[in-house]
This record gives structure tokens, C-alpha cells and sequence, in this order.
């Protein structure tokens, strides 16, 4: 098995970790089972953070943080890292006052107008706050830290 495997199997643990702390947060929150969070993009703590601070970690501690390895997959991150934050954060922002002049122009009709917008509302959770990303960062760390003290090397 190559020494990529560990850091990989760390990585996916973050991922999905994250997300079932996002079906169990955001039920809470809407005091019903919301299973689709499992699946769902933005929120908190941000799994793409996870992710890819659980590899960057992972492989920091088992090639070392010196390594050209480990700066490839801090680069990675870094990048993920900003997207989720700054590309998606404007994609969110965008649906947002998308629905919001669908849901305003649908309120200037009149009754028996045909509806000008049949559309489905864009979804408004895709991108992340610096504090979903902190504690995506957080999370994924201290589970590759984890990792690496519960499974022997």
C-alpha cells in the first residue's frame, strides 16, 4: 500500500464526519431529519476545509512538513480553501438576490397573470464564512492528529 493510503482514508474520515455533523446540526436546527445535508454543499464547518486539512496534515505527519509532498497538498488546500470561501461565497451571494428578485417580481403580478418565473429558488448554501471554514480547519486537523496517535504506522 502506498504511503498515500493512510493520508486518503484520513481524509475521506474528515469528509464524512463533517457531513454527518451537518445532518445532525442542521436537523437540530430545523427540528426535523434533513438528511440531504449529507450531500450539501456550504454550512458548517465546511467539509471541503476538512478535507483537505485532514490530507495536508496527514501527509505532513507522515512525509513530513518539510517534504515536497506535503507542500503540493498544502498548495491543494490552500486553493480548495479559498475558492470555498471567496468563488462559492459569491455563487451563494448570487443566488441569494437572484431569489430575491424572482420573489419580488412574482409579487408585482397580478391574479391571473401568467407566472413570469417557474423556477425553482437557486440554492442560497453553497459557499462558506470564515467560521464555518475555521472550524472546517479545526476539525480536519485534529482528526488527521487523531488518526495518527489511535492507528499504529
Amino acid at each position: 500500500m502506498s504511503a498515500l493510503a493512510p493520508s486518503l482514508l484520513v481524509a475521506l474520515c474528515a469528509q464524512v464526519a463533517c457531513q454527518l455533523f451537518k445532518v445532525a446540526f442542521y436537523s437540530v436546527r430545523e427540528r426535523r431529519f434533513a438528511p440531504r445535508y449529507f450531500v450539501s454543499a456550504g454550512g458548517i464547518p465546511s467539509a471541503h476545509s476538512a478535507f483537505v486539512s485532514a490530507l495536508s496534515v496527514s501527509v505532513g505527519i507522515g512525509s513530513g512538513f518539510a517534504s515536497d509532498l506535503f507542500a503540493v497538498s498544502a498548495v491543494f488546500s490552500i486553493i480548495v480553501i479559498y475558492d470555498s470561501f471567496r468563488l462559492r461565497g459569491q455563487v451563494q451571494e448570487h443566488a441569494r438576490r437572484i431569489n430575491t428578485m424572482q420573489r419580488d417580481a412574482a409579487r408585482g403580478q397580478h391574479p391571473g397573470d401568467t407566472p413570469r418565473n417557474e423556477r425553482a429558488p437557486l440554492n442560497e448554501m453553497v459557499g462558506h464564512s470564515l467560521p464555518e471554514i475555521a472550524v472546517g480547519v479545526a476539525a480536519g486537523s485534529v482528526l488527521a492528529l487523531l488518526a495518527t496517535v489511535l492507528i499504529p504506522g
